[in-house]
């Protein structure tokens, strides 16, 4: 999300994003990502100028969450030192991983799903689990309420969504989803980026359709005359400062400036290798696969783009 209002300062140029960003900035919740984090666990950085954000979502508003104070959504954003592309890497909630003991020794230590290591020990232990799953160092962390979506696709008129079959939601008031595009709005595109048990790949499903509807904004951003409607542009981004909160050192007027020319048509929607699914006991899995997750996340920290969007393809 907050790539979104960077997207945005590009689409105005750095000085109209600049006026506008220090009058919503200082609304944005600030988290303390790094301070638990031992740094001499921590990968160091390969490539100089590249930077990695990791963005930990939740849906708090969607009607099958039952999982507490777990992140439904964890996207590695990787920024390549020459600015010019994005790429977005889902790593699957339930993706089985060693979780890091915790600084304070009284968390992980353990393997688990990657989600949990967030109910755990918060921000730090996401931060050191990734990390540790990845080997690619964190610069910074953005957190994001994907029920806020709602609000942010209202501001901007609604979205244009391609769906890949003809499905009903399963939850109320059970909207019916015709295959090919579809002008949705905030409530629509939300539920739509919910839906996963209508498909035979389950929370594959649900990551595609999220990648859609974040694309789908980032269209909308690029070509809907944000800038020239004042309505429109203090309506989105005070959505969007309501449902994002940062690392205390990432400055989005500073993104803003370095990704100026950053488009939607230069972002890459990828998901961390896997090999299947299956159980850990009583727990429902998504197996890494080790091979490839080495090579794909060596290819982040190399900052070779070309080789991160073929290895990161499903």
């Amino acid at each position: 999300m907050s790539l979104l209002v960077v997207a945005l300062i590009g689409v105005g140029g750095v000085v109209a994003g600049g006026l506008y960003l220090r009058s919503v900035e200082s609304d944005i919740e600030r988290v303390d990502a790094f301070t638990d984090v031992p740094e001499e666990s921590r990968p160091q950085a390969v490539t100089k100028g590249a930077m990695n954000i990791l963005i930990l979502g939740s849906d708090t508003r969607d009607p099958e969450s039952t999982s507490g104070s777990r992140t439904d959504t964890i996207i590695l954003a990787h920024l390549p030192k020459d600015r010019s592309s994005a790429q977005f890497i889902s790593i699957p909630r339930d993706t089985w991983v060693p979780v890091p003991r915790s600084r304070d020794g009284n968390h992980g230590g353990r393997d688990a799903k990657v989600n949990a290591a967030y109910a755990w020990g918060g921000v730090p232990l996401m931060v050191q689990t990734v990390e540790k799953f990845t080997g690619v160092r964190v610069d910074h962390v953005a957190m994001v309420d994907f029920a806020g979506f709602k609000e942010i696709i209202d501001a901007l008129g609604g979205v244009q969504i391609t769906s890949e079959k003809n499905f009903t939601s399963i939850h109320p008031p059970f909207r019916t989803f015709t295959q090919g595009p579809q002008r949705m709005d905030g409530e629509a595109a939300l539920d739509y980026a919910r839906q996963r048990k209508q498909f035979a790949d389950g929370d594959f499903a649900r990551i595609r359709h999220q990648q859609q509807v974040i694309r789908a904004i980032l269209d909308k951003v690029s070509s809907g005359g944000i800038l020239t409607s004042p309505g429109k542009l203090n309506s989105f981004l005070q959505a969007t400062s309501d449902s994002v909160s940062v690392d205390k050192s990432l400055s989005l007027l500073d993104m803003g400036t370095e990704l100026r020319g950053l488009r939607s048509g230069n972002l890459s929607f990828l998901t961390s290798p896997t090999k299947g699914t299956g159980r850990v006991g009583t727990e429902s899995v998504v197996f890494a696969d080790a091979g490839r997750v080495k090579s794909f996340y060596d290819s982040v920290r190399r900052d070779a783009v070309d080789e991160i969007i073929s290895g990161g393809k499903r």
